[in-house]
């Protein structure tokens, strides 16, 4: 007796084949639920982190620390979670390339936590990526502070063209305010490009103002949440770059300007 072994059914599980999406549509829907539920179980921030504080927007970082829900459909997907997973796979791997290469790097204090800050009771934090304590000669004065972030082609280029100040605004106010609360005198910056694996680096010096500036728009922040009020726009008008890619765009415009 032959069996045919070409013979196929058409249905899945009870179900026709052609009525289901596709299976790599099935598997991601899983994958996005299960990070989104991972997520929905995590304790939210109860503080302004430092990585946030150099958002442009005064207002936006009102609607974040009041964990003010996003206008409907501008949601953190799931594909989002995936990015900033695959973010710290790429920085395990720097961390690795500039160790080999004779950069002591620490990324853990002596009790096995990140390198990090607290202020204003607690509500103001930051965790950095690491502080590089002696290497070759590169040109920087050791201890440093090292931030690492992983981009998409486009964004790496233009970094790698403008420098982390003009292309990265947030980025840079983030390492300003660690240098400010961490004592340190500069730090290295280095950018891997996620396509073709190019690494930038950039050295960045301390900007006291900038740093002073920055703390002083985050404690403006916390009185304006705590108060139940909202900063200013940071544009006149709905149609600003900034204002396009704000997932709370819909509702700051409908809202009163203080």
């Amino acid at each position: 007796m032959l069996v045919d072994l070409n013979h196929r059914s058409g249905f899945v599980y009870g179900r026709a084949a052609d009525a289901l999406p596709p299976l790599g549509a099935r598997i991601n829907t899983l994958l996005d639920d299960a990070l989104m539920a991972e997520r929905a179980g995590q304790r939210p921030r109860d503080y302004l982190g430092a990585s946030r504080i150099g958002e442009p927007c005064a207002r936006r970082l009102v609607y974040e620390v009041t964990h003010t829900p996003p206008d409907p459909g501008k949601e953190l997907e799931g594909r989002s979670l995936r990015i900033f997973a695959a973010g710290h796979v790429f920085e395990d791997l720097a961390i690795r390339w500039l160790r080999l290469a004779g950069f002591d790097l620490r990324t853990q204090t002596r009790e096995g936590g990140q390198f990090g800050f607290e202020t204003a009771g607690g509500r103001i934090r930051g965790h950095v990526d690491g502080v590089i304590v002696a290497g070759p000669e590169v040109g920087i004065a050791w201890p440093a502070l090292w931030e690492h972030k992983a981009l998409k082609a486009s964004s790496w280029s233009d970094t790698a063209k403008k420098g982390v100040r003009l292309s990265k605004p947030v980025y840079f106010g983030q390492m300003q305010i660690y240098m400010a609360y961490l004592g340190l005198g500069s730090a290295l910056f280095t950018a891997l490009n996620k396509d073709s694996c190019e690494l930038y680096h950039e050295h960045v010096p301390f900007d006291p103002a900038t740093a002073q500036e920055l703390s002083d728009k985050a404690v403006a922040v916390l009185r304006a949440a705590d108060a139940g009020e909202l900063l200013p726009r940071i544009a006149a008008h709905a149609d600003f770059y900034l204002c396009r890619f704000c997932p709370f765009a819909a509702r700051c415009w409908t809202e009163a300007q203080p």
